[in-house]
């Protein structure tokens, strides 16, 4: 069996398993490299279902384990910055060099920052609805709580990391496949001379 189909899946599970309560930093997480590659890697409604299942199921235990709405505004605007990381991976090919597809998983990343923290700057009211709100939504937040500028940080370090690895992942397993030499044709059969006529018989 070839390693392409199968190793998405594989690095969906070890994803999964990486959501473990206190494993990962805060704000540190696979979901934005994972997500971006499986756009550009998993082929047709896979792309779309099998990561935000994955997502989905995860995000409730979490918000079980940690006593929080399993449902919220939050909640359904980072799953709609999730389809756009997905979509953006769709743009990309599994041709596109190594260095092109970590730029997109940086680019999906700090496009989630951006969606996220806007949102969140529109649903808390502890934020003017200004610019100089927005922007403080973006780089320090709320004083109670770590600067945003550190989570943009860790978002983006992250999204960097997990790209690399997956796609050099895939990279490696396409370079290691033996390459399918085209089946050689047929040789034609050499058509039968025609006989000549033998003493006797009658020529045409």
């Amino acid at each position: 069996m070839q390693a392409r189909p199968v190793l998405p899946v594989a690095l969906l599970v070890v994803f999964a398993l990486s959501r473990l309560p206190g494993l990962m930093p805060p704000n540190f997480s696979a979901v934005y490299g994972l997500l971006f590659c499986a756009g550009v890697y998993l082929a047709g409604g896979l792309a779309w279902w099998l990561p935000l299942g994955v997502l989905a199921v995860t995000d409730l235990g979490l918000n079980w384990y940690y006593g929080a709405p399993l449902l919220s505004p939050a909640m359904l605007a980072n799953y709609g910055a999730y389809l756009g990381l997905i979509w953006l991976g769709r743009r990309f090919s599994p041709r596109t060099p190594f260095l092109g597809l970590l730029a997109g998983g940086l680019l999906g990343a700090v496009l989630f920052y951006l969606v996220t923290n806007t949102v969140a700057w529109l649903l808390d009211p502890h934020y003017l609805k200004t610019l100089g709100g927005w922007i403080q939504a973006l780089t320090v937040g709320r004083p109670e709580f770590p600067p945003t500028w550190q989570f943009f940080l860790r978002t983006l370090l992250s999204g960097g990391l997990f790209t690399g690895l997956f796609v050099g992942a895939m990279k490696w397993c396409e370079a290691r496949e033996p390459r399918e030499e085209p089946a050689a044709e047929p040789a034609e059969e050499a058509e039968p001379a025609e006989s000549e006529p033998q003493p006797g018989q009658a020529g045409a």
